[in-house]
């Protein structure tokens, strides 16, 4: 019972958003016209809400929220969403519009004297042009959302962008100097990341070059299914130094035996709370990799892990950590480590440029491109894929080149 409250308590607003235009946008002179304006309000609002029958197999004690579901259930979210914010929009002109009305009713009583005759009623507001108003802004919203959903598609569609970044760093070995690196996060191989595409990335990649490839986690979307397309993809992913790959939160719900064994057939060398040493003109570098926090929290710094990698590192070897969740650089600041390369956010997938807001902000203040603290740097990928909606607006796909350099930072 509790449940069917919930439900209705979520669905009341749009009925009531759905009653008020309604009323509003058909025009009463125009019979015709109003009962066409109806049915397509019906239409779109019985379209706007099919996403809750999701909710209701959830109340009814259904199986369609599994773990195994979500990149089908969330674009329905994400719909959903969009009629929420239609509806708050709605919501705020209604509400402004009382506003104004008792607003306006005040301010003309309190100028009214007390010995003045009474005063003719103010004529009514133009109807029709306050329904034109309302119908403009209802198509336009639409008009607006459709356009940015499709470039939000075909962005999250098209070949990643290569980002090119020099990083320099006064104590940098001198074997390093140079050093490139290609730093690919979270390609979420699945519904979203089929393996063709997966094909034409690995191409992308070994076309830049790099002397080193690092994958920071999130290799797999959920299913297991989609490791061998995963490996026979990226079997081709290769570099002079070596593909050194640590895990990420998807590739724990995927499972995590199959995706270390999928990445290992892949010719990788997998890295947990440990450290991979790689030598370059005589100098040394350790590759400090962590595994994706059990027990997750909002920009954790996880500490213990890094401090782990660490103890079986060289004292003399240059470090990078590779972390999934970008919270971690708050703990390689706090331990000396120059660099840190993560992802796990996807810039958020949505991106207000003008604002410099991102969805992203909501998980933690590390979204994406390059961050410095003290002597100790961060860049974090936007990565490859997308998480359940595909879609990205503003906040493209990249694959990072960096090339390390010694010099002042």
């Amino acid at each position: 019972m509790r449940g069917f409250a919930y439900l209705t308590l979520f669905l009341a607003p749009q009925v009531l958003i759905y009653l008020y235009l309604r009323e509003r946008l058909p025009d009463p002179t125009r019979p015709r016209q109003a009962r066409i304006v109806r049915r397509v309000l019906t239409v779109v609002f019985i379209v706007a809400n099919l996403p809750w029958l999701a909710v209701a197999d959830r109340v009814l004690g259904g199986r369609f929220w599994s773990i195994g579901r979500i990149p089908y259930i969330a674009p329905f979210a994400a719909w959903q969403a969009i009629g929420w914010v239609f509806c708050g929009l709605i919501a705020l002109y209604v509400v402004g519009k009382l506003v104004r009305g008792a607003w306006y009713g005040v301010r003309s009583t309190m100028r009214r004297s007390p010995a003045a005759p009474e005063q003719p009623p103010h004529p009514a507001p133009d109807v029709v042009s306050r329904r034109q108003f309302l119908a403009k802004a209802t198509y336009s919203y639409f008009a607006a959302g459709a356009a940015l959903s499709a470039y939000g598609i075909w962005s999250a569609e098209r070949p990643p962008e290569v980002t090119r970044r020099t990083l320099s760093f006064p104590d940098l070995p001198p074997g390093l100097d140079g050093l490139t690196i290609l730093h690919v996060s979270d390609v979420h191989a699945g519904i979203h990341m089929e393996e063709d595409r997966m094909h034409a990335l690995v191409a992308r990649a070994v076309a830049l070059n790099a002397e080193l490839v690092v994958q920071t986690g999130d290799m797999i979307d959920i299913s297991a299914a989609y490791v061998p397309a995963y490996v026979r993809a990226f079997r081709d992913l290769s570099a002079p130094l070596g593909v050194v790959t640590i895990l990420g939160n998807h590739d724990y719900y995927t499972g995590e035996d199959q995706v270390i064994r999928g990445v290992r057939d892949a010719g990788q060398a997998f890295v947990r709370n440990g450290v991979q040493v790689i030598e370059r003109n005589g100098a040394l570098l350790a590759l400090l990799g962590i595994d994706d926090p059990r027990n997750w929290r909002a920009d954790d710094p996880q500490g213990d892990d890094i401090g782990a990698a660490l103890r079986s590192a060289p004292p003399e070897a240059f470090k990078i950590l590779l972390a999934h969740r970008p919270g971690a650089f708050d703990g390689a600041v706090s331990r000396g480590v120059p660099l840190t390369l993560a992802g796990h956010i996807h810039g958020g997938q949505f991106y207000i440029p003008g604002l410099r807001w991102s969805a992203g902000r909501l998980i933690t203040k590390y979204v994406m491109g390059h961050y410095r603290e003290g002597r100790s740097q961060l860049y974090v990928s936007r990565g490859i894929g997308v998480v359940g909606v595909p879609i990205r607006v503003f906040a493209p796909s990249e694959l990072a080149l960096l090339t390390l350099r010694r010099g002042a930072a």
